[in-house]
């Protein structure tokens, strides 16, 4: 057994006892929930629930153990009851038919009717693999999808990466016309945009089928069903099948914390209880969210979650997940207006210790499946032991998204002038996390681009994006936006702590917000898509920001970015404006001021250099004013009666200009 985690923080030493009992709790509820088997044979609800072919024709099973009668209806039988279509009941609440093959066929739309004491309704199976929306009533139905020549993936998943790279991405938005996308069209055309920018993971959001687009895929109706606004389940499983051959892993936007309320699209009173997979009373509904808690506590929800799990590592083969709205799980009070700024509001009764369990097990399921499969925590109140693995006595997380950095950006950018930003500050906040995890490091997510917000480039040009975004334009303020933007950039991704996130488009400074279609803007498509061509244009300045952030991503991965490492302070001076630290063999240097160039400016550091990324290069919008193939080399400075000081190492650094500098190996003491 790994150290345990709390061992390393001496804070942490009066709640060994709390950290100790969660532990205990979740090994009891494991062998109550698994019998002793292993997660991986325990989690299989998929392959029996649901619709499935057999020998003879078809099986179909639903849990329901409220309902008093079952009975399928669709496509095959009119949309009418019909006995041969009705199912039978177990003891333990299941509920079973069984049909000849020519009753039901590929592509059938269906739905149960469900009748309970003192009601019926139509609903949706829960473990159902492919639905359909009704283009003018927009009612969903479950969809029959088992084709005869089903696409068959090909090839393996690329390994994990050392440093995670993280494109985050949806698939209805990632057209640039103003309509919804689909997988195919992102295969064709946004993989290889992916791939040339160096990142080695995409992020896909809103696959869980949900009802609402606007809720951008975070009040999901079907678990297991891949969203039929963009293709069907093959065109999704090509998705990822080229991404591997391209060399791209691909994870999902995960979402376990809540469930869509709708009660036709949805499982909150699939047999009529309302407590067949969410909480009753006063902790069923999400206060802030208008959505349905899931109850982690019952086993039939453990089994049903873990299996969704499963489900989308062996079927579609994902690499991992992001679990969305952890902190939501954690707390009983979601964690809503706590700043947690004492440890002991990560342990004072608060904590819902059945999702703590949840969480546990299914990190456990997923590296047990898969150990190449990679996770990644969305979780805001940095609750001790989240990343640290499941070995070591924490909830098993491979990492947690830096939640906050984005938050001190917009900030800096909203509310505090450039000129006075505190640099050291800035260092502090963007290098601070936990001694046992890794985090994913980020400017700017889909969060911050939303309808009410502003992207960071738009809040740095405004208006000004625009009228004077053409290379032949001259802007002061898209000068300061557009130098801005790329030291933002590097200054995240250089210090990241293990992994670093776009969300498509921002790479390249996309103008505007994302707004989805609905009623209040005449259910316009307008804000909800990603116009590529202005990167690609190569009369406007969105090409440079978009090259800037190609060559960013290829120095890191080049030399072995953003893993976890030791940042060192080489100099601070917020009078200045200048900041200089090193990780590993590079050392980065940003001049942030936004007047004053300066010339043999002293970095407290020794060796021989050369610049391997430069924010002023010609290719990025710059002015070019630093030779990129100078060598430098550090000299002793002379002290006082000639004694030889620390050396410096000499540098031009031109205003609002940041450059990277890789050490050499010095051959020979002349080299210096």
């Amino acid at each position: 057994m790994a150290k345990r985690f709390y061992l390393a923080d001496p804070w942490l030493d009066p709640f060994r006892d709390i950290i100790e009992a969660r532990l205990t709790y979740q090994g009891e509820r494991e062998k109550l929930f698994t019998g002793g088997r292993s997660l991986t044979d325990y989690a299989n609800g998929h392959h029996w629930y649901g619709l499935h072919p057999t020998s003879k024709g078809w099986v179909f099973r639903e849990h329901a153990p409220n309902a008093t009668s079952i009975t399928l209806t669709g496509t095959f039988s009119n949309w009418k009851e019909d006995e041969r279509y009705a199912l039978r009941r177990s003891e333990n609440g299941d509920w079973t038919g069984e049909f000849d093959r020519e009753m039901i066929s590929h592509g059938d739309l269906y739905k149960m009717i469900v009748r309970w004491k003192g009601g019926r309704g139509e609903r949706i199976p829960a473990y159902v693999t492919c639905t359909a929306q009704d283009d003018e009533t927009k009612i969903f139905s479950a969809k029959v999808w088992h084709p005869d020549n089903g696409y068959v993936m090909k090839n393996p998943s690329p390994p994990p990466p050392s440093s995670l790279l993280i494109y985050e991405a949806h698939v209805g938005m990632a057209t640039e016309e103003e309509r919804t996308g689909t997988y195919r069209e992102f295969t064709e055309t946004v993989l290889p945009r992916v791939k040339r920018l160096g990142y080695n993971t995409i992020q896909l959001m809103a696959v869980q089928e949900h009802p609402y687009y606007g809720s951008f895929g975070y009040h999901v109706s079907s678990l297991f069903s891949p969203s039929s606004r963009f293709g069907t389940p093959d065109d999704l499983k090509e998705l990822i099948d080229t991404a591997h051959g391209m060399g791209l892993r691909v994870i999902m936007d995960l979402v376990h914390s809540h469930a869509v309320a709708n009660t036709l699209e949805g499982l909150g009173l699939l047999d009529g209880d309302p407590g067949l997979y969410f909480h009753r009373g006063d902790r069923r509904k999400h206060i802030a969210w208008d959505s349905l808690c899931y109850d982690y506590g019952k086993p039939e929800v453990n089994h049903f979650l873990l299996s969704n799990c499963k489900y989308w590592l062996e079927e579609f083969r994902f690499d991992g997940f992001r679990f969305d709205g952890i902190t939501s799980m954690l707390y009983y009070d979601h964690g809503l207006g706590s700043n947690f700024v004492s440890y002991q509001q990560y342990f004072d009764g608060n904590q819902d210790t059945d999702a703590i369990v949840y969480l546990i097990l299914a990190n456990k399921l997923i590296h047990e499946f898969n150990t190449g499969a990679t996770t990644v925590a969305e979780e805001m109140s940095g609750m001790p032991g989240l990343a640290a693995s499941v070995s070591a006595g924490g909830m098993g997380f491979d990492y947690r998204l830096a939640m906050g950095v984005p938050d001190i950006w917009i900030k800096m950018v909203k509310e505090i002038p450039d000129e006075n930003w505190d640099l050291g500050y800035l260092l502090h906040e963007l290098t601070q996390h936990r001694a046992e995890e890794s985090v994913v490091s980020y400017c700017e997510s889909h969060d911050q681009a939303l309808v009410g917000d502003k992207t960071l480039i738009f809040r740095l040009a405004d208006k000004e994006m625009y009228t004077s975004m053409s290379i032949t334009s001259s802007s002061l303020i898209i000068d300061r936006a557009v130098a801005l933007h790329k030291m933002i950039r590097l200054f995240t991704f250089m210090t990241a702590g293990g992994g670093y996130l776009t969300f498509m488009g921002n790479e390249f400074g996309h103008p505007e917000w994302i707004d989805f279609p609905r009623e209040g803007n005449g259910w316009s498509y307008k804000y909800a898509r990603r116009q590529w061509s202005l990167a690609d244009n190569g009369l406007l300045r969105y090409r440079h920001l978009d090259e800037f952030d190609r060559a960013m991503i290829e120095t890191g991965t080049m030399y072995g970015l953003p893993q976890l490492q030791l940042t060192e302070t080489l100099t601070v001076n917020n009078d200045d404006k200048i900041i200089a630290f090193r990780r590993g063999d590079l050392i980065t240097v940003m001049n942030f001021n936004p007047n004053v160039s300066f010339t043999d400016y002293g970095i407290p550091v020794k060796g021989k250099f050369r610049i391997v990324l430069d924010t002023d290069d010609l290719p990025f919008g710059g002015q070019g004013r630093i030779d990129a193939r100078q060598k430098y080399f550090s000299i002793p400075d002379q002290g006082r009666y000639g004694v030889t000081a620390p050396h410096h190492l000499k540098l031009y650094l031109p205003a609002r200009t940041a450059i990277v500098l890789l050490q050499e190996r010095v051959k020979t003491i002349m080299d210096l």
